[in-house]
C-alpha cells in the first residue's frame, strides 16, 4: 500500500522506465485516495515545454511535470525517448 497516489504513481513510473519492461502489473492501493496524473511518453526532440504547453496550456509549467516526476529526474534537460513522465491532473 502507498501512502499517497503521487508515491504509486512514481513507483510504478520507475518500474516501466527500466529498460526491457514494457507492461507493469499495478496492484498497488492508495491509504489516501486522489485522481490519477496522465502519463506522457517522451519522443525524441520532445522537451518538456512543449509538453506542458500542451497539457497545461502555459508553456512555463513545465516545472510542474519535472517536480512531479523527482526523484526521477534530475534535470528538466535531461528526459530521453520511451521514458515515461508523469503530468499531475490540469
Amino acid at each position: 500500500m502507498a501512502a499517497d497516489q503521487a508515491t504509486r504513481e512514481k513507483g510504478i513510473l520507475c518500474c516501466c522506465n527500466v529498460h526491457g519492461v514494457s507492461q507493469v502489473d499495478d496492484v498497488m492501493t492508495v491509504r489516501v485516495p486522489a485522481d490519477e496524473s496522465s502519463d506522457h511518453s517522451v519522443v525524441r526532440g520532445d522537451p518538456l515545454s512543449p509538453i506542458a504547453k500542451a497539457r497545461y496550456g502555459n508553456a512555463n509549467a513545465h516545472m510542474k511535470i519535472f517536480e512531479a516526476d523527482k526523484p526521477m529526474l534530475a534535470n528538466p534537460d535531461q528526459i530521453y525517448p520511451g521514458q515515461l513522465l508523469r503530468n499531475l491532473p490540469a
